[in-house]
């Protein structure tokens, strides 16, 4: 029996700013195509954009880098939405690109959504060619010099990011639009299939794992059972196997499965296949993610690592509300920064876990080049600013999101005005720790160890004797004394100091000075409560011009100490 010719799957996301004809280079392109594909939900054809991830097919010969021997080559085209409050299905899609199709209107250029998608692309996807569609809008006799022009623009585009130097193709998907009649030929489309077969490369497929595929469409065939069609995102599934479906919370058998209108009994990572299992209503499940049974978590709180993306415009504050996309889950979130102690900003990068017998040091905002806190640094003269190599978050969902254990996140402004030109996403990282708790906040966060820094500062009211002072306004009126006792604080002068008790009714309070008081700052000290009495002895107006001059050298007295965000007994720790 001749061994049977290999199939090698290569996933291209085609992506871009809306009516910069995707879908007609997709036809264009395509030979075979699979069930979701070409804008079949009715809204999307009245609207006349494509709304859902579609995908079609077409298959080439092997090319040469990809090994010896008989087999196709078959590029699954995921024609991603380019409307941008559809950007959640593309950051879903993202995720199973191995190959991305920038598609630019050569009349128009870089467009806020070929900026984003450009993002997306950088986090999710290693390679990218770049499609310079409707040439046949250009006039013929100038057509070669724009086209050469928009190269040359887009090539500086792409210099910072990791597609610098990739491949820029122009096409004319549908020669002379939607309305000209089918016997116009495409212009450049097989150029760019030799560019796209030149750029295919072995994906690093790995079946282990538990199973995990990304639904994208759900029918049902009389007398068979429902059809899931989708592209698996990790692990492997045979027939006779029980997948889950989360959102249902049911299991089904899978009884039969077809990859391309071909039956198999075996699909893994990266391919893209239609598992039919025992019939369910296919209206409960257009799209979401069928997995191994259990292997999903449903979480309403998270750690995750994260880097900001560097388009997005304005500080990413903590307690601010983002759209969070987890897995194939777009949900709002609110958010805590942290970042490590001081001392370990240098530590090595920890992947994929993280440790919770750690201090971490709480941030009011994500920091970066351009964040408040550095910003105040620079104007202090330090000239140096010190970043953290690793930054975390805290997410905290508005409702329970289901995902796996590892997987990308991404946060953005989808609030933002479509039409205003900026970035909209804001964040991009791996989840770390997800809380499946409903309680977490009493379960869960107490073991998570970031604090905060206080720093209080008060003054020395006067002395009692060589071994103690009487300090103010370092606590309001009605603080309660007590729980200072004992803490250590610093006079200016630098003496270290006790807090030992109030003292009266109005917030003072006196210290213990172990090691004594210096005698300059008893003189100090003398002479000022001196200056003041002399005061008390003229008028009240006086005494409040002397106390004014006497501020210039008071000797004040400084408190540090830490205290755990998530510590309900609100300790004050110091070193």
């Amino acid at each position: 029996m001749a061994a049977v010719p290999r199939v090698l799957n290569v996933n291209v996301g085609v992506l871009g700013h809306i009516d910069s004809g995707k879908t007609a280079l997709a036809r264009a392109l395509s030979t075979t195509g699979s069930t979701a594909a070409f804008d079949r939900a009715p809204q999307s054809r009245a609207r006349g954009i494509t709304l859902d991830l579609g995908f079609s097919c077409f298959r080439t010969a092997l090319p040469p880098q990809l090994g010896p021997g008989p087999g196709e080559l078959q590029f699954t085209l995921v024609d991603c939405p380019g409307h941008a409050s559809l950007i959640r299905t593309i950051i879903g899609g993202a995720q199973i690109i191995d190959l991305m199709m920038l598609v630019i209107d050569v009349t128009k250029g870089m467009q806020t959504q070929s900026a984003e998608c450009l993002v997306i692309g950088q986090i999710a996807c290693q390679k990218m060619v770049v499609v310079l569609n409707k040439i046949d809008l250009l006039p013929e006799g100038k057509r070669q010099s724009a086209i050469e022009k928009m190269t040359k623009k887009m090539q500086k585009t792409l210099e910072n990011t990791k597609f610098c130097g990739c491949p820029i193709v122009a096409v004319a998907a549908k020669p002379g639009g939607p309305e000209a009649p089918e016997s116009e030929n495409p212009l450049g489309v097989s150029e760019l299939i030799e560019v796209l077969k030149s750029q295919a490369y072995l994906p690093s497929r790995d079946p282990s794992g538990n199973f995990l595929m990304a639904v994208d469409h759900c029918f049902s065939i009389k007398g068979q059972g429902t059809v899931m069609t989708g592209t698996i995102l990790s692990g492997s599934v045979s027939l006779g196997d029980n997948v889950e479906i989360p959102a249902l919370k049911v299991t089904k058998k899978v009884k039969s499965m077809q990859m391309f209108h071909t039956p198999v009994t075996y699909a893994m990572q990266g391919d893209r296949v239609g598992i039919c299992v025992t019939q369910f209503d296919p209206k409960l499940l257009e799209r979401g993610l069928i997995c191994t049974p259990e292997s999903l978590h449903t979480i309403h709180a998270a750690i995750i690592s994260l880097k900001k993306i560097q388009y997005f415009r304005g500080a990413l504050q903590t307690k601010a509300k983002f759209h969070i996309t987890v897995g194939h889950e777009t949900v709002m979130g609110r958010v805590m920064f942290f970042s490590p102690a001081p001392a370990d900003f240098n530590e090595e990068i920890q992947e994929n876990v993280f440790d919770f017998e750690k201090d971490y040091l709480y941030q009011e905002e994500y920091l970066s080049k351009d964040s408040k806190s550095s910003e105040e640094n620079k104007e202090n003269d330090q000239s140096e600013v010190q970043l953290p190599r690793q930054q975390w978050a805290l997410l905290e969902f508005e409702k329970p999101v289901t995902c796996p254990k590892l997987c990308l996140v991404i946060g953005s402004k989808l609030d933002t005005d479509i039409h205003a030109n900026t970035c909209r996403l804001a964040f991009h990282g791996v989840l770390l720790q997800g809380m499946e708790d409903k309680n977490y906040v009493e379960t869960f966060l107490p073991k998570l160890k970031v604090y905060k820094l206080k720093h209080k500062e008060g003054q020395v009211e006067r002395v009692m004797d060589d071994y103690s002072v009487i300090g103010r306004s370092l606590f309001k009126k009605e603080t309660n004394i007590q729980i200072f006792v004992g803490l250590k604080i610093k006079l200016s002068t630098g003496e270290d100091g006790i807090i030992d008790g109030g003292f009266g009714q109005s917030g003072k309070f006196k210290i213990r000075i172990p090691d004594g008081l210096k005698p300059e700052t008893k003189m100090l000290l003398t002479a000022a409560s001196k200056k003041k009495s002399k005061a008390g002895k003229g008028d009240a107006n006086k005494e409040d011009e002397s106390s004014k001059n006497d501020s210039a050298q008071p000797v004040t007295i400084t408190l540090l100490f830490k205290r755990y965000v998530f510590d309900t007994q609100k300790k004050m720790i110091q070193s």
